[in-house]
């Protein structure tokens, strides 16, 4: 059975979107035969990305859009693999300075720039608590400092897995809506 890769490319200022990071890489880690590399941009490659079936890209929310180090990553670093990683799965993660700071706009931006390399990327309609869903990436107002916070980066995490392994390696069980896969422990 092929293992999937996922790779976890984030920036951080403050620390936020690394603890987010972490747990987006929880949630993937949890899906059987997935390798994971938790990557600040300073430290990722264009090989990473090569290497990677699957990508969540985080990010502080800056402005309302991704910081300027994922923006330069993507223009710089990863310049050489535009057209050559159409089809690769892709998802995003960010935290804001309070409520209402950006957040999903910023994991749009990191979603528009991964679509214009030619990847897919994805929102979750799972609600992770009541009324608290991550339609467009996982979010949080600075730290993932509760429960429902914490397991949305999880589940992002987790559903990132999931796809690339059934839509990449075939595992047609590990799709979410095959109601003999238990998705959520």
């Amino acid at each position: 059975m092929d293992t999937s890769r996922i790779l976890i490319l984030f920036t951080s200022k403050d620390g936020n979107t690394a603890q987010m990071a972490e747990l987006v890489e929880e949630g993937a880690a949890s899906v059987p035969d997935t390798e994971v590399r938790r990557l600040r941009t300073s430290d990722a490659s264009i090989d990473d990305l090569y290497w990677a079936d699957g990508v969540a890209c985080g990010s502080p929310t800056n402005l309302g859009i991704l910081s300027w180090e994922m923006k330069r990553w993507w223009d710089v670093v990863a310049l050489d693999a535009w057209a050559k990683i159409d089809g690769k799965i892709g998802c995003a993660f960010s935290s804001e300075g309070g409520l209402g700071g950006g957040a999903e706009l910023a994991c749009q931006s990191m979603m528009t720039v991964m679509q214009n390399f030619g990847m897919l990327t994805f929102g979750v309609t799972d609600y992770v608590s009541k009324g608290y869903t991550l339609h467009y990436g996982a979010t949080a107002a600075r730290a993932p400092r509760d429960e429902r916070d914490r397991e949305s980066c999880r589940r992002l995490g987790r559903r990132l897995a999931e796809f690339v392994g059934c839509y990449v390696h075939g595992r047609r069980d590990l799709h979410p809506n095959n109601a003999a896969y238990p998705r959520f422990p």
